[in-house]
């Protein structure tokens, strides 16, 4: 399949080092509640890197679920393909793809498992079927068929129906924690803006530069 004649002009307002907050988790606020008054499709689905054992990467997308000057929190298995990759490796990178405002915005940092407080109050919040879908996924393991997975919700859903749903011991959420910042924004004839923030290991603090397209 030829895909040349398959491009996209971008003709968004730039942005450059003045321009853009002094704080990326600021600036990223502000773009996240832009695509979000925009009704983007699922601002927060971001494409999560880890690499595993032997060096492969490996993507997948997660969904986003906090994000303040700590960090940004996605949960899911501790058993899963992406919870192993971290244990051996806490270097991940994040992306936000958010193709309708010609943006995106990269992440690079390291991760950290939350305490079991904030995970438990997270599942409280969780819908009753997501929360039996915690139970029912053994994530990343091989199955035969979709029909042991209908099986096992029908067996918990039984099993918890007169009490509330408590949260599996291996599941939870991490923490990446960021340690470098990309903001991209398409521009014409495809001299694209790219903002760089990067954290001095010394004082902690940000510092800005543009970088070529």
């Amino acid at each position: 399949m030829d895909l040349n004649n398959l491009r996209q002009e971008y003709s968004r307002d730039p942005i450059d080092v003045e321009t853009v907050d002094p704080s990326p988790f600021k600036q990223f606020e502000g773009w996240f509640q832009q695509a979000s008054d925009l009704q983007v499709v699922e601002p927060n689905a971001m494409v999560l890197s880890t690499v595993d054992p032997t060096g492969q990467p490996t993507q997948r997308t997660v969904l986003l679920k906090l994000f303040d000057e700590s960090g940004f929190v996605f949960f899911t298995n501790y058993a899963s393909r992406k919870a192993i990759h971290i244990e051996a490796n806490s270097k991940v990178a994040l992306l936000f793809p958010w193709y309708v405002l010609q943006r995106q915005v990269e992440v690079n940092g390291e991760v950290e498992r939350i305490n079991a407080a904030d995970s438990l109050k997270y599942f409280a919040l969780r819908p009753r079927g997501s929360q039996l879908g915690a139970w029912v996924s053994q994530q990343s393991t091989v199955i035969s068929t979709r029909s042991l997975l209908k099986a096992k919700l029908a067996e918990l859903t039984q099993k918890f129906a007169t009490e509330s749903v408590p949260m599996p011991p291996n599941w939870g959420g991490f923490r990446v924690k960021p340690t470098r910042f990309e903001f991209w924004q398409g521009g014409p004839n495809r001299l694209h803006d790219r903002i760089e923030y990067s954290c001095n290991a010394e004082d902690r603090a940000w510092h800005r530069q543009r970088l070529s397209p």
